[in-house]
């Protein structure tokens, strides 16, 4: 049987990326130490180092701190050789950013929607759009990545209940028309995921859930390092936990407020009707009776919600966001404690880090792994 052979134009490939690989783990790097580092001559990595020039991936730059440099030229990558746009679409917010090859977010706006529909959506995001690109000049665009309230598979949309008209394929394609590119579609809690993955507190952990729990509740899941999608696409959707269970055991706002409206009814408490997530937390750490109850319950509802992900999955971390999930300082001694008496080797829980930019750096984290293949893979086309 006949072998392959490396041919010439496969080795320039290969040694052009190897040595881009290199000044972007150790620039400033000069040339003979990216020679030692990687095993390639240096008039090898002469000829690789000006097609990057040429291309515009790499420039010279001064050397790291005051020591003597003997003359070498430096190396660094050029974080603005393509940018990624990262959009998060809320029920009440769409919120956008703008990043570079480096990862750093160069802007960063939000537009509130003038009504819960994929149309004002799409407004929203043309605006963000606008707005976004005209902050820096001559900003190339590799990439879009949008996080959605929904199950997302070969860019369709299902179980999308909070925005009008987001469910199906149109979304997706009607946001490609309006900016005259593709798109990338993910689930937003997936992003969220991702985004602790990379910038957040599940940094350096292989298997963990980030569990979201506001209006809505959604998980996503990180297992050996990847993000879990599913045969669907519909992995982490909590809500179908309760099916066939008589017990009421949801986290979500909704279902806190009536709980608190049933505990309040007849007994002395600062809290009043209408009953407000944000107000139920405030009181708790004000020491009201009611609202200490209601939190002790909430903590048993989000332990019950961890327990079968950590029994099935093994996850070592949970890492909880949202706006009711964001109160560790009250849920999480119940949470721990519960876990503890329930499982053998309880997970570890803890708060994201991010916040409501979790989805933001989930969609920039996907976006800008794409984008630092894409300019290698185009560098000729820039020369």
């Amino acid at each position: 049987m006949a072998t392959g052979r490396a041919t010439p134009p496969l080795l320039k490939d290969l040694n052009e990326r190897t040595v881009l690989d290199a000044i972007r783990s150790y620039s400033p790097v000069s040339r003979a130490e990216i020679s030692r580092r990687v095993g390639i001559s240096k008039p090898t990595v002469s000829l690789a180092l000006q097609s990057l020039l040429d291309a515009g991936l790499v420039r010279e730059t001064a050397p790291d701190g005051d020591g003597p440099s003997y003359g070498a030229v430096f190396f660094e990558p050029v974080p603005e050789a393509a940018y990624v746009l990262g959009l998060d679409v809320g029920a009440r917010f769409v919120r956008g950013a703008l990043c570079d090859l480096t990862g750093d977010v160069r802007a960063r706006q939000d537009v509130e929607l003038s009504e819960r529909t994929s149309t004002a959506a799409l407004d929203a995001i043309e605006t963000l759009w606008e707005s976004l690109l005209a902050t820096s000049a001559d900003v190339e665009i590799d990439g879009v990545v949008v996080g959605v309230p929904g199950a997302v598979l070969n860019r369709r949309i299902t179980l999308a209940e909070n925005v009008a008209g987001l469910e199906g394929e149109q979304f997706a394609e009607e946001l490609r028309e309006r900016l005259d590119r593709d798109v990338t579609i993910e689930n937003d809690i997936n992003l969220a995921a991702l985004g602790e993955q990379w910038r957040g507190v599940a940094r350096g952990v292989d298997d963990f859930a980030f569990i979201s729990i506001g209006t809505g509740l959604g998980a996503g899941l990180v297992l050996r390092g990847e993000l879990h999608r599913g045969r669907g696409g519909a992995a982490g959707e909590l809500d179908y936990a309760r099916v066939g269970l008589s017990e009421d055991f949801d986290p979500c706002a909704g279902a806190l407020c009536e709980l608190t409206r049933e505990l309040a009814h007849g007994r002395r408490t600062t809290l009043e009707s209408p009953y407000d997530t944000r107000l139920i937390f405030a009181a708790a750490r004000a020491g009201d009776a009611v609202a200490l109850e209601v939190v002790a319950e909430e903590a048993r509802r989000i332990a019950l919600h961890i327990a079968p992900i950590a029994a099935v999955a093994d996850v070592g971390l949970v890492v909880l966001g949202g706006g009711i999930g964001a109160n560790g300082d009250l849920l999480y001694d119940g949470i721990r404690r519960l876990l503890a008496e329930w499982l053998p080797e309880p997970p570890r829980v803890e708060t994201s880090s991010l916040g409501d930019a979790a989805v933001l750096t989930g969609a920039l984290a996907i976006g800008r792994r794409a984008a630092l293949d894409n300019v290698f893979v185009q560098r000729r086309a820039r020369a």
